[in-house]
């Protein structure tokens, strides 16, 4: 195929014949095809040589999440559902967005609803879609540092997704008349368009509306609530970057319950309407926690924290950013330390997770082991060394009597992402990294390896060079040994393992 300058010559050549041919005394013709060209072919740009952006960022466990060739800096979702008990609504997702390569096309990780239109830079786009892959075509080839706009309107409910890393069902929840978002790793796809890996962080706003009297609980801070009638339309900003897994919609007749740690963070819990007061027992301590943690970690991140209870059974909970949520069946009446406990965890993520998010979904026991030795931090804070060491042997011995539940936290299984040893294990790690650095140097780890890499992304290597530099060891031999050894290491100054 002929490049444009080509056509326009050759256009330009036949024009000439023709009218030199029919008008040859004309002196308004040029006299020759240079003249022709000087005076009537206007100046052409060159062609872009553009490549589709890749249908994922490269991950070493999903290599089909995220997508590459561009950066997302800020999504704005404007939802309203107009049936909370079919998730049926209309939406419409804009994505802010910068091109880090020429971009012929690029793709977005999309799962369900009909799409009305696509626009980039305001100009309708082609689209095409297979599996959860929206490939997007603009009009016109994407520059290498380009900022661009895509606007993604559609409708209909939200599919029900189970995710490739965990037995559950993940993304938009429906249950009971009411509604929950649970997307860790995959679930953002099913209600948004959206780089779907944690390495494209970005800043969010969101614009959700719902029949009256439902209200709204979502990620940030809440900065309108507008009375439209029948609805309701409830504005939040969250003016940190996030994981897109982090995101989260939730929707139920709520009692809000607003308070602020002594170190002046503000504090604001959804619990739905019918749930017993008991229920918010565990989240009293929640201040002393912020404080507890922003001493020992680095100050806490964000603007707000909170933790959402929703009266639905689910068996899990989630550190969303600013706004942990959980199932009622995580509210444990008969044991409110324990529960208190896993709400320890779930803040905690906040700085280990959420602000220090990884780079690639193999190291996710930098996500939970972190959360869960918090847990054990919590105890000693509370009740001093002696009640930490009995939380370490008790988790020891879970690891050791049950190998089954618990594979090493540096490689487990793909299809079961969050097994037990990328938590208990990986507590235990970051407690025999203690024994073997000392208290100062682990403590000044910790704080040095979050304030590197705050707000960003981090691997497995680069806390263990951060823990090297802090305590002046070799320890690529100690790592091996507890990240990837079959069998848990012993910890022989308390004992544990030792024949």
């Amino acid at each position: 195929m002929k490049n444009k300058m080509q056509m326009v010559l050759a256009c330009v050549l036949i024009m000439f014949v023709v009218v030199a041919c029919g008008q040859t005394s004309s002196p308004s013709v040029p006299s020759s095809p240079a003249a022709v060209t000087a005076v009537i072919v206007p100046e052409v740009e060159a062609e872009v040589q553009a490549d589709p952006g890749a249908s994922g960022v490269g991950d070493s466990y999903y290599p089909g999440f995220g997508n590459g060739g561009y950066d997302v800096t800020h999504y704005t979702l404007d939802i309203a559902v107009t049936d909370v008990s079919s998730g049926k609504l209309t939406a419409i997702t804009t994505i802010e967005a910068t091109a880090t390569q020429d971009l012929l096309s690029f793709n977005l990780d999309f799962i369900g609803f009909k799409i009305v239109s696509i626009t980039v830079n305001d100009v309708t786009a082609d689209y095409s879609r297979k599996g959860q892959e929206l490939v997007i075509t603009p009009l016109k080839p994407l520059l290498n540092g380009q900022s661009f706009t895509t606007v993604v309107r559609y409708t209909g409910s939200p599919e029900v997704m189970q995710s490739v890393a965990l037995p559950v069902q993940t993304g938009w929840i429906i249950a009971e008349n009411r509604s929950f978002v649970l997307s860790e790793p995959d679930g953002s796809a099913g209600f948004y368009p959206v780089n779907d890996h944690p390495l494209d962080k970005a800043t969010y706003t969101f614009h959700v509306t719902v029949p009256e009297p439902f209200e709204v609980a979502a990620n940030g801070v809440l900065t309108e609530t507008l009375d439209n009638g029948d609805t309701t339309t409830f504005t939040f900003e969250l003016r940190d970057p996030m994981a897109s897994y982090l995101a989260t919609i939730n929707i139920d007749k709520f009692e809000v319950e607003e308070m602020e740690s002594e170190g002046g963070i503000p504090i604001r819990n959804y619990y739905s309407s019918d749930l017993p007061e008991e229920a918010r027992k565990p989240f009293a301590r929640q201040g002393e926690m912020l404080d507890y943690f922003s001493e020992i970690y680095g100050q806490y991140p964000f603007e707000v924290y909170g933790s959402m209870v929703m009266n639905t059974e689910f068996e899990s909970a989630l550190e969303n950013q600013t706004l942990s949520i959980y199932g009622i069946d995580m509210i444990d009446y008969d044991d409110m330390e324990g529960t208190e406990l896993t709400v320890a965890h779930e803040l905690a993520h906040q700085w280990f997770g959420d602000s220090v998010s990884v780079a690639d979904w193999s190291d996710i026991w930098l996500n939970e082991g972190f959360a869960t030795y918090s847990e054990g931090l919590w105890t000693e804070h509370l009740d001093g060394r002696e009640a930490l060491d009995d939380w370490v042997k008790f988790q020891y011995a879970e690891v050791a009597t049950y190998p089954e539940y618990y594979t090493s936290p540096g490689k487990p299984p793909t299809d079961e992402l969050f097994n037990g040893g990328v938590y208990v294990w990986g507590g235990l790690t970051l407690h025999a990294l203690r024994l073997e650095i000392g208290d100062e140097a682990f403590f000044e780890t910790l704080k040095t390896y979050f304030a590197l890499y705050k707000n960003g992304n981090a691997t497995t290597d680069n806390f263990i060079a951060v823990a090297e530099h802090v305590s002046g060891k070799e320890l690529n031999e100690f790592f091996d040994l507890w990240l990837y050894s079959e069998k848990i290491p012993p910890i022989p100054e308390m004992g544990l393992g030792v024949e």
